[in-house]
């Protein structure tokens, strides 16, 4: 039975996986790499300066002639670098997209459905689009309350060994606010109704966004305009959805046929139905 359900959640994985890798390859990976033109440009640019104004000063005009043909000449190098760095990138996403679904789809749809799916309200179609729900909130939406995603380039100013445990602590917060709220959904729909229902599965989300309040700020500062910074945001949080989505719908699909399809009834010949004898 739980080789079943891994199984089916592989497979959903997969599907999903290879939407988000050609969802990075086609859109996400040619827009961050122009973000990441703009950063090299702009630090190019301060460079420039900052050697005109140290040449200015000085008084070099030779040597500063040298350097500038030295200059182009690892200019073009680095062009021609940064050309195979983004193919290699791009491949390296596509792979990373195909193997993180397949991750997702075995530990959330696989191992952790097969033992929350009695616990997990609605009918079975829409239990895959809750767990898949629960997932992303998890994975991506709680911890976004406090660490967003950047743009490439952009400067935070809380260190990296402040931001990954600040992440897996969100992570869980958002996990147990999941599972509280089915909790509560299931509790208060047998015993007040849909309405309480609805309003006690919401408190734990309001929670989490309270908890999020106290967490330290992580300000970011980078060199991007504000309208590119919030369409790689809008990006980026569009990809995690689309994945999620897609691996709910694939998991929701995969479904045995026995489960999709109800039985049919069984007639039974009772005293009424026998005919009547003369």
């Amino acid at each position: 039975m739980f080789a079943e359900y891994l199984t089916r959640g592989v497979k959903a994985g997969l599907v999903a996986g290879l939407v988000f890798g050609l969802f990075m390859a086609v859109v996400a990976n040619p827009l961050v790499g122009y973000a990441d033109e703009l950063n090299h440009a702009a630090v190019e640019e301060s460079g420039h300066a900052h050697e005109a104004e140290s040449a200015h000063s000085h008084g070099t005009d030779g040597s500063h002639s040298h350097d500038s043909e030295g200059t182009h000449a690892s200019e073009s190098g680095g062009h021609h670098d940064t050309a195979v760095s983004m193919a290699v990138t791009k491949a390296v996403s596509v792979a990373a997209g195909g193997l993180w679904g397949v991750v997702l789809g075995g530990a959330f749809f696989g191992v952790a459905f097969f033992f929350l799916e009695p616990a997990i309200p609605g009918p079975d179609a829409a239990k895959s689009y809750l767990m898949g729900l629960a997932g992303f909130v998890t994975v991506s939406g709680a911890p976004w309350l406090v660490l967003p995603p950047v743009a490439p380039g952009a400067e935070q100013s809380l260190s990296v060994a402040t931001r990954l445990p600040l992440y897996a602590g969100m992570m869980l917060a958002g996990a147990l606010a999941c599972l509280s709220a089915g909790y509560a959904y299931t509790r208060l729909r047998e015993s007040s109704g849909l309405a309480a229902a609805l309003v006690g599965a919401a408190v734990p989300f309001g929670l989490l966004a309270v908890l999020a309040v106290f967490a330290p700020e992580n300000a970011v500062h980078g060199a991007l305009s504000p309208t590119l910074e919030t369409g790689l945001t809008g990006l980026f949080a569009f990809g995690q959805v689309l994945q999620w989505l897609v691996l709910a719908a694939a998991h929701s699909r995969l479904r045995p046929s026995s489960e999709s399809e109800p039985e049919p009834a069984i007639p039974t010949a009772g005293r009424d139905s026998a005919p009547a004898a003369d």
